[in-house]
């Protein structure tokens, strides 16, 4: 389950009554490589290994998408809540995101959060892709990943990804308390099942970071698209990246900011696009 019940008091113009609610859970979970603690992750239990996974991927941890090592989980809680992951990594499979020995705190609340700088890396050359999208058809998939928001409907208190594909048809989508653990358990997904190259469009629930953004490159998706805003970084790396990125997705409408010549505007009075 990735919520628990929390007794409590309601207060308000009824008077005060005696309330249950389903909170999402937030537990740690510590990544070993080669015997040794490497990183600590802030997450919503469930689907564990995929988070792993996309961890090592999209910080560059292992070099090689093809490369799946060993996710070993112990050391359950009551309730049989994984705490910790162990992973077994050959050096010749180990990414520059370990060779560098920064030690990464992965939190729910903000993916740079603990790291000690940000750093100037060679990303390598923007996507290309012949892929187009209209805005409405964004609406359609935030109501995809909507549905598969379970947890969300109990709870209220996590963040969803969700990846499509060329059709923007969905191919997966998950819920976390962190919106960069959400995006890491997707990616992770479609790595382990040998799919993500079919994975053309990303949606998140909340806003889009910098860091989402590089995660979104580093697995090869042209499209990103969020309720909210972006930030200011996000744009500047998705036009670096050759990303299309969609801000403020709501009731069929969207912003673009970036590389607006893959969207379909036969219907352009339905998106607001600001130049790139």
């Amino acid at each position: 389950m990735a919520t628990r019940e929390y007794q409590g008091r309601k207060f308000d113009y009824q008077g005060i009554n005696p309330v249950v609610d389903a909170l999402t859970i937030e537990e740690a979970l510590q990544i070993n490589i080669n015997g040794k603690p490497f990183t600590l992750s802030m997450r919503t239990p469930g689907a564990d290994p995929e988070l792993v996974r996309g961890i090592l991927h999209n910080e560059d941890i292992v070099n090689t998408p093809g490369f799946h090592p060993e996710v070993k989980l112990g050391t359950e809680k009551e309730g049989g809540v994984v705490t910790v992951a162990h992973v077994e990594i050959p050096e010749q499979f180990l990414g520059s995101g370990y060779t560098n020995s920064r030690s990464l705190l992965s939190v729910s609340s903000c993916g740079i959060c603990g790291k000690t700088e940000l750093g100037s890396q060679d990303f390598g050359p923007a996507l290309a892709s012949d892929v187009s999208f209209s805005a409405e058809k964004f609406t359609d998939m935030f109501d995809q990943m909507n549905k598969k928001q379970h947890d969300f409907m109990q709870s209220g208190g996590t963040h969803a990804a969700a990846l499509f594909d060329r059709k923007g048809q969905l191919i997966v989508a998950r819920e976390d308390i962190g919106r960069h653990n959400a995006v890491d358990k997707v990616v992770g997904q479609l790595l382990l099942e040998d799919r993500l190259s079919e994975a053309k469009a990303m949606t998140v629930s909340g806003r889009i970071s910098y860091e989402i953004t590089i995660k979104a490159f580093k697995a090869g998706i042209p499209f990103m698209a969020a309720v909210s805003a972006p930030s200011s970084l996000a744009v500047d790396y998705a036009k670096e990246f050759g990303i299309t990125l969609l801000g403020f997705c709501r009731d069929g409408r969207a912003t673009c900011y970036s590389t607006p010549n893959r969207i379909d505007n036969t219907r352009a009075h339905t998106i607001n696009t600001k130049s790139p």
